[in-house]
């Protein structure tokens, strides 16, 4: 998954990306709307996070022009505005969810978490590949009785492909979800990570469609 932040405050937005960064999500950090819009003209994010009071402007604007442009991403409003009619414009200007500084970063998780499997089509934090079953809100693996221990990063490219099952999920696809701008992305990574998954949940989980990326049949 790729996320813009959209914040100002330098200290709650280092911290806020270090912390998706740390799921396994490619995260950039815009604190203005000029640099927002921009980013979200050059990058097809599937999450935003979205401070209101912003040093260029209100973030409902970004989020109205936005949704009227039919953009089809998880928002997240976070504010220190904890006021009903606050929260009722947000929402009804497009926003999927709103949390009140200050929050938990394991709070905001759960949130992010609940906003896409709402965009995937599918609410059931549950999904079984072959033997394995999957828990994606609270991130455990189990085969049996034993749990099965993935790393954040292999944990964001099993969601990657989870989010609609059967369906193809390219490389490219892969890894724009996972590295912010300016990262180095070694040439195999994906197929590395696609490697550590097929041992984990067994060899016949993803399949590779030749030409085209990889596919979970649940």
């Amino acid at each position: 998954m790729r996320v813009l932040l959209v914040e100002d405050d330098p200290a709650l937005g280092g911290a806020v990306r270090e912390h998706i960064a740390s799921l396994g999500y490619g995260v950039d950090l815009a604190p203005t709307l000029e640099e927002a819009e921009a980013a979200l003209g050059m990058v097809g994010y599937e999450m935003l996070i979205l401070d209101l009071g912003l040093p260029d402007g209100d973030g409902l604007d970004l989020l109205r022009r936005q949704r009227r442009a039919g953009a089809e991403l998880g928002v997240i409003i976070v504010t220190a505005v904890d006021q009903i009619a606050r929260r009722i414009e947000g929402l009804n200007s497009g926003a999927d969810d709103y949390i009140v500084k200050p929050f938990d970063l394991d709070e905001l998780t759960a949130r992010i978490a609940s906003v896409l499997r709402r965009y995937s089509g599918n609410p059931n934090p549950l999904a079984r590949i072959g033997e394995v079953e999957v828990d994606i809100a609270r991130r455990i693996l189990r085969r049996g009785e034993a749990r099965v221990d993935l790393t954040a990063r292999e944990w964001a490219v099993l969601e990657r492909l989870l989010r609609h099952p059967g369906a193809i999920v390219g490389k490219p696809e892969i890894e724009d979800s996972l590295y912010a701008f300016g990262a180095e992305i070694e040439s195999n990574a994906v197929e590395v990570y696609i490697s550590r998954l097929r041992k984990k949940l067994g060899h016949g989980a993803i399949a590779t469609v030749r030409g085209a990326g990889y596919r979970v049949e649940p």
